[in-house]
């Protein structure tokens, strides 16, 4: 099977409910901890800013980027716009006594090698860094 070049796509098991995981995706100050400051309100429409640092490797000076709530199922599914042409899905499924969390970040241009650097480097981030956050903050909230 190929790589799929327009996305990034990770499929985590967390050891916690599908409401600890909601939390930690739309209250601010949850979100804040483990991935960047924002104003996120989980209302479809909602428009709000991701405030990310400087990522010098994939030509991004950092700053607010601006997003808004495309879609919202509570405990179920959070899918937002990413800045211009990028969209991030959480998508929460119970598993056991724990949730199986399948994200999306989608919209990345094949044959735009800007885009294509920002999606390794992401790529990594999601499946690395920012999930090991997410774990972290949730083992902090139980």
């Amino acid at each position: 099977m190929s790589e799929d070049v327009t996305a990034v796509h990770v499929d985590q098991f967390l050891a916690h409910p599908p409401r600890a995981v909601w939390r930690a995706l739309t209250e601010p100050d949850l979100l804040a901890r483990w991935l960047m400051p924002n104003d996120i309100k989980p209302v479809a429409g909602h428009r709000f800013h991701l405030h990310a640092d400087p990522k010098p490797a994939a030509g991004f000076a950092g700053g607010p980027v601006p997003c808004e709530v495309l879609e919202v199922d509570p405990e179920r599914l959070l899918k937002i716009s990413w800045g211009e042409t990028w969209t991030v899905t959480w998508r929460l499924e119970p598993e056991g006594r724990g949730t199986r969390l399948f994200v999306s970040h989608e919209g990345f241009d094949p044959d735009d090698e800007f885009e294509q650097t920002a999606r390794r480097i992401m790529g990594g981030g999601w499946r690395s860094g920012v999930t090991t956050r997410l774990v972290a903050l949730l083992a902090e909230l139980s």
